[in-house]
């Protein structure tokens, strides 16, 4: 059965081309050109995965953004933005989105990072057998999706538990932003390894006491991140 995604851009030759590759790509496509149509189309489409302009007429794609991940809608979004500044970059992360592209971009690239991402959702049950990790009060159980601080519960996004689970595989290990983009977007070349640093915020955010001084999720300076147990310090570690 055909993947399904939806293209929000209310760029007529932008949608064209997109839907063009992806129907070549052997993906079943619709296209709108405004926010507001996303979510006429959640219910008669059911899309597997949306392809999310930033600049958009009447609800743009941080405030749809928002919107899905306020209703607990996890499907995926790719955005894709004409800006070059960070700061946008960032905001579409934030506000739930699990990747991004900058315009002028390349088709072909489009398609490798909707497939990274079909390919990590599908291979989700293999990975996630029954394992538990339980380190310090954090306990992720992988199976069920769950994660715990002290027996309560915290809500993560997808991709967040899925950094937080590949961290936990690893732990103790110092991983790069390069190996988590390998490991967790799945990204085989160079990719922006911002994308692993606002998510890893949020992560922090939401599982440590306090995100500016961490006890899990450690900052190894000029080489990246290592998940480890509160007691286990480390003097080269921040």
């Amino acid at each position: 059965m055909k993947k399904k995604i939806l293209v929000v851009d209310d760029e007529p030759s932008i949608s064209m081309l997109i839907e063009f590759n992806l129907k070549l790509a052997g993906y079943d496509v619709r296209c709108v050109s405004d926010g507001e149509a996303v979510f006429e189309m959640l219910k008669p489409f059911r899309p597997d995965l949306i392809v999310l302009d930033l600049m958009l007429p009447k609800m743009d794609g941080i405030q749809v953004c928002r919107e899905l991940r306020k209703q607990s809608n996890a499907v995926p979004i790719v955005m894709l933005t004409a800006l070059q500044d960070v700061t946008d970059k960032i905001a579409g992360l934030d506000n739930g989105a699990d990747d991004y592209m900058t315009k002028p971009f390349s088709p072909q690239e489009l398609i490798s990072r909707i497939q990274a991402i079909f390919r990590r959702i599908q291979s989700l049950p293999g990975q996630a057998e029954s394992t538990t990790f339980d380190i310090g009060r954090l306990t992720v159980r992988a199976e069920q999706r769950e994660v715990l601080i002290d027996g309560r519960t915290i809500e993560l996004t997808p991709k967040e538990f899925e950094l937080l689970l590949f961290l936990c595989k690893h732990r103790g290990k110092v991983l790069s932003r390069q190996q988590l983009l390998h490991g967790v977007w799945d990204y085989h070349f160079l990719g922006d390894t911002r994308i692993v640093d606002v998510h890893i915020s949020h992560l922090r955010d939401k599982i440590e006491q306090n995100a500016r001084t961490p006890e899990y999720i450690m900052t190894v300076r000029n080489v990246g991140y290592k998940l480890h147990a509160p007691n286990m310090a480390d003097s080269s570690l921040a």
